[in-house]
């Protein structure tokens, strides 16, 4: 065992019981233990196990085969999926991969089968170790024994009381202080107490006026209580006594008070009271007393009460020729302690600083004789790797602020009070050869600000360098140090702020007045500068880091500003001088943000860079500063633009193009159009209101000017003017490229000649934009325009191209707004009234289509083209649809009068589709199409209408009439397209009148074929089949027979004449030739007619009587128009009777 109750000792050492056969013939090693007897699995059992970094073997087996397994099951999902050769490069990266992790497995089992040894060698390694700290705990143990036990000794022997007790039997020497406590001396009465008290002060009295010399700084006093209190302001009040009535008595101290009030924050000001107490107070009063009686003799009185032959130790001595001046002692002495006590306080505040969050940014000093405090602020870390070349290294700190302590043997005083003091001094010093003992001493504060020149990469200028006394003083009555060191760095901050004021200035971007201020926000320092609009950036330095920092203050501040602004203050702190370029950077992103802002609102696209070449930038001017592209939806390839200038926007439509050859899609500005905002608006720049005059942002110093606020401020119905404007100039482009690539000559008119007149639709009347005024119409002329199409003598002289709906932002449908149109207005020479259903609708304005629009009172027919691109070309085909059916309106209502013709009537009229009767209730519509692609097309929709109503017993009443023409209509479209449309008309009119006879009689024939094959039942019959079908314009024929192998002919001739002939024989050529041979069936030929000519007698026998016209001819007979239906029908009723029976016929329906 140690001294201290140590074990020296291992704990996990084995030691053998002594006995008398262990020490014969064993030796015992260091550990007490036998070689011959140690048992090696106990020693082993007290090593301690150590584990770290270890892993089981079986763990790291099981987590491979795991892996390999889950990797192949991956791959018998996946192979089939795969080509062949994909299979085979994935199998052999897994084989290549997993062989790797197999290797090393095998290289771990090698390693493992040394894992008992390693095991052992760590145990050995941890109780050695083990081992080790236990003899550093034993030699710590002793250490401290060693130490404690030097200062635990008894206190020396009375020695003389020893000595008294053994010598005479008593005790010579007892205590005062046990005489006065066994036997306590009387008190003093109240009277005598005032009475001493009186006696003291006026002894106090005597002495100050008399014979001590009081400091001047101290005249101020009072006595009362049996003591003098002297007070010096703003340094402490002490009291003091006298210890006697004596010349030479001394005085003594009584208590003292430091006239000092700590501000700020009071946390922590316990430590440093205004009134010392405890042990404190005790060593100021040893210090003092000490002081007061530093040349008082002992007083004899003292001398006797101390034991013979005890030596007292000499006091100093006055030197010759001075007098004793313990007050000026004692007010050295407290004037030092009570200027200490506040540098001490100021330190203590700025240890405080620090751990407030201050410790990384301040470095706080104090002088090895407590008497200088340094201060030094804005801290930077030095950098771990600092360029080689750096041109710009920020300076370690900011500035310091150093409090100093300065005493001198001459006190500062004013000539009065040095006059008193002499005065004094004469007074009380009786010989000129005297003088006082000591002389009083000045103290004072020191307190100089030393600001780092090129702190945040700025040298401020020596004005702001300067702070006046009367801002740089330390006051007793408010001791702050942070007060005072925010003073300094706020005059710091308001130097670096106005050496950036006078750069901004001095630059383009912020030339103007207050668009860059330095202002007091929120308390502190700031630069405050306008960016745009309402737009502004407050430029702060934290007092406490030193470090820069941007905040938004706008009305509009976007919350993705705040990421920007904190990546720009980690740029600017490092370094700092990049202030100027950060914010001019930051003004002209603001700016275009806000414009981006604006155009997103209004469902624009918006691009901040395309791809062109620097040259192409030049053509903008050397003002531009940054761009903003908004493309025109409509038009992909142009847009309006925005240059951000230093003063203001300007804007500009530009049309780009991909430059030829180019690799990576240059593009190239081919033509650019400055645009002037107050022409084109009205308005332009928005007039600023009562409310943005004279509007201070928060408690900044300076107003935002008028000026200021109307800077760059985007309006967004502006902004949709101006886009609106842009795509009505494309538009109006365009349009005029299309007539000049025709040759058509134009010129400009101005709106107001159209746009709310009666020219103008009433339909389309709302279809228009406030900027309407400022854009032209275009006007050209129909002949010009409309050369070469049917009807252009219809049109009016003038035509006129409007665009409309380029006011809208969107060209999409979805979007609920129209892409930009193209309106051509043609006024008609004579008012055609429309007709028909869409006539019906109470009003003038009809509208045929999606494309056309009509007004029947003004005779003003409005084409729209949903595309400007190709609109002259799509209103050259309406206009060619539209004129064909003027046309054809037009001819239907002279045919009526002209020809004679009084069953022909106009049935409707739209522009679009003309509908009129050309025999009784046979009708036919005629639209038009394909006008400039194909040279013009036409359809037909031929039917017939119900002029009076149908008896109730009518099978026929509950459909319209099938009109029989409808299968002709192939044949009938070539009539409308040969040579002019009004002498083409006549003939089509005339064909289709011809004609109505020839399909009377085929339809009768058809339902009289049909009865008889009902009526007659018969099996055979209703086997064969009848076709009638058209083979030309005025070509019908009628097939039938059991093969269908008979076909009789109706042909219209010209003169108003009808052939009927037989369809095997040709009409042109040889005569009774037949195409066949008579009794051979051939698959392209027909077989002549049983009984034709025997029918064609009769029937012309049966004309003769009733005086028809009707010719005999080879192969058949020719009649008049009119006869044909007589004629006709005699001739079929001949050949169904020359007819075998057991032909009979069944009709079918004509194929169309």
């Amino acid at each position: 065992m140690a001294l201290n109750g140590t074990n020296l000792a291992a704990s996990t050492s084995y030691q053998q019981p002594s006995t008398p056969d262990t020490f014969e013939g064993d030796i015992l090693d260091a550990n007490g233990l036998s070689d011959a007897d140690a048992d090696l699995v106990t020693l082993q059992s007290e090593l301690p196990f150590v584990d770290d970094g270890q892993v089981h073997f079986g763990d790291v087996v099981s987590r491979v085969v795991q892996a390999c397994y889950a990797e192949v099951t991956e791959l018998a999902e996946t192979l089939p999926g795969m080509s062949d050769s994909g299979r085979k490069r994935k199998l052999a990266d897994f084989v290549v991969a997993w062989k790797k992790q197999v290797v090393k497995l095998y290289a771990v089992a090698k390693w493992s089968r040394d894992a008992d040894i390693v095991q052992k060698c760590m145990n050995i390694t941890a109780f050695l170790m083990s081992q080790s700290r236990q003899f550093e705990d034993v030699i710590h143990g002793l250490t401290y024994a060693k130490e404690s036990l030097d200062p635990a000794r008894l206190r020396n022997h009375d020695l003389l009381t020893s000595l008294d007790v053994l010598t005479t039997g008593s005790y010579r020497r007892l205590p005062t202080d046990i005489k006065k406590y066994i036997v306590p001396p009387p008190p003093l009465t109240d009277e005598e107490i005032a009475q001493t008290l009186t006696d003291v002060e006026s002894l106090i009295r005597h002495r100050l006026r008399i014979v001590d010399i009081v400091p001047i700084e101290m005249s101020k006093y009072r006595i009362a209580d049996g003591r003098v209190f002297f007070t010096v302001p703003q340094l402490f009040e002490v009291s003091v006594s006298l210890l006697g009535g004596a010349k030479h008595d001394a005085w003594f101290f009584v208590n003292v008070e430091f006239l000092f009030h700590v501000g700020g924050d009071h946390t922590g000001m316990q430590e440093f009271p205004r009134k010392p107490v405890g042990i404190l107070k005790h060593h100021f009063a040893q210090e003092a007393d000490r002081l007061l009686a530093y040349y008082t003799p002992t007083r004899p009185e003292e001398l006797q009460q101390l034991p013979s032959g005890l030596e007292v130790p000499l006091k100093k001595q006055l030197p010759a020729g001075m007098i004793n001046a313990p007050l000026i002692r004692l007010y050295n002495f407290l004037q030092m302690m009570s200027l200490t006590y506040q540098l001490e306080i100021l330190w203590f505040q700025a240890e405080r600083l620090r751990s407030l969050g201050w410790a990384d940014f301040l470095k706080v000093e104090m002088s090895a004789d407590r008497k200088t405090l340094k201060v030094s602020y804005w801290i930077r870390q030095p950098p771990i790797n600092p360029p080689a070349a750096s041109r710009f290294r920020l300076p370690l700190a900011g500035g310091t602020l150093s409090i100093a302590l300065l005493t001198s043997t001459q006190p500062q005083r004013s000539p009065k009070s040095r006059v008193l003091a002499e005065l004094q001094e004469r007074s009380k010093i009786a010989s000129a050869d005297q003088k006082p003992s000591d002389t009083v001493e000045g103290a004072q504060w020191k307190v100089q600000w030393e600001p780092v020149s090129g702190a945040l990469g700025v040298k401020i200028r020596p004005d702001d360098a300067v702070l006046h006394n009367h801002e740089l003083t330390i006051d007793a009555g408010d001791l702050d140090l942070e007060h005072l060191l925010r003073k300094v760095i706020e005059k710091h901050i308001a130097g670096i702020f106005n050496v950036f004021l006078l750069q901004l200035q001095h630059g383009s971007a912020f030339s103007l007045p207050n668009a860059v201020a330095v202002v007091r926000e929120d308390g502190a320092i700031a630069l405050r500068a306008h960016l745009c609009a309402d737009e502004l950036v407050i430029v702060t330095i934290d007092p406490r880091t030193g470090r820069l920092s941007l905040r938004d203050t706008g009305d509009l501040g976007a919350a993705g500003r705040g990421p920007r602004f904190l990546a720009i203050t980690e740029k600017l702190n490092e370094n700092p001088g990049m202030l100027l370029d950060a914010l001019v950077r930051l003004r002209m992103n603001t700016i275009i943000e806000l414009a981006e802002q604006k155009a997103n609102y209004l469902g624009l696209q918006t691009y901040r860079n395309r791809n062109f070449s620097r040259d192409e930038f030049a053509k903008l001017g050397p003002h531009a500063r940054s761009l903003l592209y908004i493309q025109l939806s409509p038009f992909p390839n142009h847009y309006l633009m925005l240059v951000v200038t230093d003063q203001d926007f300007r804007y500009a439509l530009i049309s780009v193009d991909v430059v030829t050859g180019s690799v990576y899609q240059s593009l190239t500005m081919e033509d650019i159009g400055w645009l002037e905002v107050e022409r084109i608006c009205g308005h332009g720049k928005e007039d600023i209101t009562e409310a943005h005059l004279g509007k201070r942002k928060r408690d900044a110093d300076v107003v935002i000017g008028p000026g200021e606020t109307s800077r760059f401020r985007l309006e967004t119905h502006v902004l949709r003017e101006l886009y609106a404007y842009c795509c009505a100039r494309v538009a109006h482009t365009k349009v005029e490229n299309q007539l000049k690539a025709r040759s058509i000559p134009y010129k400009h008119v101005h709106p107001s000649f159209f746009m709310g007149s009666a020219t103008v639709p009433t339909t389309l009347g709302q279809v228009h934009s406030t900027l309407s005024h400022t854009i032209p119409a275009l006007c050209v002329q129909s002949k010009d325009i409309l050369a070469g199409s049917p009807a252009f003598e219809a049109a009016m002289p003038n035509i006129r191209v409007i665009p409309l709906s380029w006011w809208s932002t969107s060209a999409s449908p979805f979007a609920g707004e129209h892409p930009p149109q193209v309106i051509t207005l043609v006024k008609l020479k004579y008012v055609q009234q429309p007709i028909g259903r869409r006539a019906n609708a109470g009003t003038s304005i009809i509208r045929p289509s999606k494309r056309i629009v009509y007004d029947a009172n003004e005779a003003i027919v409005c084409f729209l083209a949903d595309q400007v691109e190709g609109c002259v070309d799509e209103f050259l085909e309406e206009w060619a649809s539209v004129s064909k059916i003027v046309v054809i309106a037009r001819e239907v209502a002279r045919m009526s009068k002209e020809k004679q013709w009084q069953d022909i009537r106009l049935l409707s009229f739209d522009l679009q589709t003309v509908e009129f009767a050309y025999a009784s209730d046979y009708t036919v519509a005629i639209t038009c199409k394909d006008q400039l692609s194909t040279g013009g097309s036409y359809n037909l929709r031929f039917s017939r209408a119900i002029l009076s109503p149908q008896p109730e017993e009518s099978a026929d009443n509950s459909q319209r009439p099938h009109n029989p023409h409808m299968d002709a209509e192939h044949f009938l479209h070539s009539l409308l397209s040969r040579g002019k449309l009004s002498q083409a008309l006549p003939a089509f009119v005339s064909v289709l009148r011809s004609t109505v006879p020839i399909l009377e009689v085929l339809e009768e024939i058809k339902a009289g074929t049909g009865r008889r094959a009902a009526v007659d039942g018969d099996a055979l019959s209703k086997l064969q089949e009848v076709d009638i079908f058209p083979k030309a314009a005025g070509w019908w024929r009628i097939l039938f027979g059991v093969e269908s192998d008979h076909g009789l002919d109706f042909r219209l001739l010209a003169g108003g004449r009808v052939a009927i002939l037989d369809a095997c024989y040709p009409m042109f050529g040889r005569a009774a030739q037949p195409r066949s041979i008579p009794g051979v069936l051939d698959p392209l030929g027909l077989r002549p007619i049983p009984g034709m000519r025997g029918a064609l007698s009769e029937a012309i026998k049966a004309s003769r009587g009733r005086k028809r016209r009707v010719a005999d001819i080879d192969i058949g007979a020719v009649c008049g128009v009119d006869d044909v239906r007589a004629v006709g029908r005699k001739v079929w009723e001949g050949i169904m009777q020359a007819a075998p029976h057991e032909e009979g016929i069944i009709i079918k329906d004509a194929p169309s």
